[in-house]
């Protein structure tokens, strides 16, 4: 789960982590009060959206100026007017794609003298099973381009869970930001701040970008982006309420009551299958044969009759499917159930695209014939490669 900058500075604040004061506003009637309340005499105005690169961004929309979505505001009228062009127009950045964001909120933020720019983030790195720090002297706007052209100025290193945060860490930060005296000891006190937020709120990723040195010689984390484990929300029901659904496709939404894992995509067939490594291949094979799938959707490997109702109802709910592929292997899946499910909803809310169905495993027959006597014009497959190519076929027409 994803939050906002500013949630997620308040989130830091908690572990005394250095951040800028700012103001929250969702109309442009609080600018003023918010301007007025930090006092200049500069302010940030920055767009709250989940995606980065928003200082490079565009608004689509004329009447929001050529700006970007993060801009420097030299009085309160500049503060009031960067507000007014910005809250409800789109921003298009590089991780929006085309179609861009709505912005619905902005945080009006103390301007920073900055002396020097760095790159910080944390992760969670699967293949050593460690929380890793990710640190560059390159901060700024084009930490991406840093990556591609010169990755020698990144370091990486992992913590042990075994013995958490240690002192050599944080020399280990300070010495790849080039930090020495006072604000190497400063690095030092920041790793393990950064560190036990992590840990201690079950964060997935934590992106500082730009931590600052500021012109009096102190560390600042400028900007924060932070993710979530969504495993672990449950023991963090603070978090929970930070959730922005305005910034989530609705269709996830929907899956995530149902504990179904769906992710939207761009292409025009949408499936359903049970098993993350079977959906992957599914995805891969429609690719294959010249298509693009809709969706990611695993409904797992139990589950019932109306959580499979629900997921063929938010893959047909997309104005973008085409068509539609089922396919199930069944071991603590059965056939039926699935067989069951499908027609239920197709019952409910109608067929008005090809839809291909492969079953395969327990009770496979039985599927088979719940879904051949319902009197639908569903199309059956042998295998995934003949399931693939006739729902290709079907989509084509």
């Amino acid at each position: 789960m994803n939050i906002h900058e500013y949630q997620a500075k308040a989130v830091l604040k908690e572990f005394d982590v250095p951040v800028s004061n700012g103001k929250a506003i969702m109309n442009a009637a609080e600018a003023e009060a918010a301007a007025k309340a930090l006092g200049g005499p500069l302010w940030v105005v920055k767009s709250q959206i989940h995606a980065g690169g928003r200082g490079k961004g565009k608004f689509k929309e004329a009447a929001a100026g050529d700006k970007g979505g993060v801009r420097l505001a030299k009085s309160i009228d500049e503060v009031k007017q960067f507000s007014s062009q910005m809250l409800g127009n789109t921003l298009v950045t590089i991780q929006t794609g085309p179609h861009g964001k709505q912005v619905n909120r902005l945080y009006v933020e103390d301007g920073s003298d900055i002396a020097k720019e760095f790159y910080l983030s944390m992760l969670v790195d699967r293949a050593t099973s460690r929380i890793a720090f990710v640190v560059s002297t390159e901060g700024g706007m084009d930490i991406e381009e840093v990556a591609h052209k010169t990755p020698e100025k990144i370091v990486t290193f992992w913590v042990d869970p075994a013995t958490g945060i240690m002192p050599h860490h944080g020399r280990a930060v300070a010495k790849a930001l080039k930090l020495s005296g006072d604000l190497g000891k400063e690095a030092e006190v920041l790793t393990s701040k950064l560190y036990a937020a992590f840990v201690a709120k079950d964060m997935a990723m934590l992106e500082i970008n730009p931590l600052i040195v500021t012109a009096d010689n102190h560390l600042k984390c400028l900007d924060a982006k932070v993710s979530f484990d969504s495993n672990a929300l449950y023991r963090h029901p603070e978090i929970m309420e930070l959730r922005d659904d305005t910034e989530e496709d609705a269709k996830e939404i929907e899956a995530s009551k149902y504990d179904l894992s769906y992710i939207a995509l761009d292409g025009t067939i949408g499936c359903m299958v049970n098993g993350a490594g079977l959906a992957m291949a599914t995805m891969d094979i429609i690719k294959l044969y010249g298509e693009f799938p809709a969706n990611f959707l695993d409904v797992g490997g139990g589950a019932s009759k109306e959580k499979v109702t629900a997921a063929f109802k938010i893959i047909t709910a997309d104005p973008n499917v085409k068509g539609i592929l089922v396919n199930i292997f069944g071991g603590i899946m059965k056939c039926d159930v699935i067989a069951e499910g499908v027609i239920a909803a197709l019952k409910e809310v109608g067929l008005k695209v090809p839809l291909v169905v492969r079953l395969e495993g327990t009770n496979v027959q039985l599927g088979k014939e719940i879904i051949s006597k319902s009197g639908l014009n569903v199309i059956p497959a042998d295998d995934l490669d003949d399931a693939a190519q006739k729902i290709v076929k079907a989509v084509r027409g």
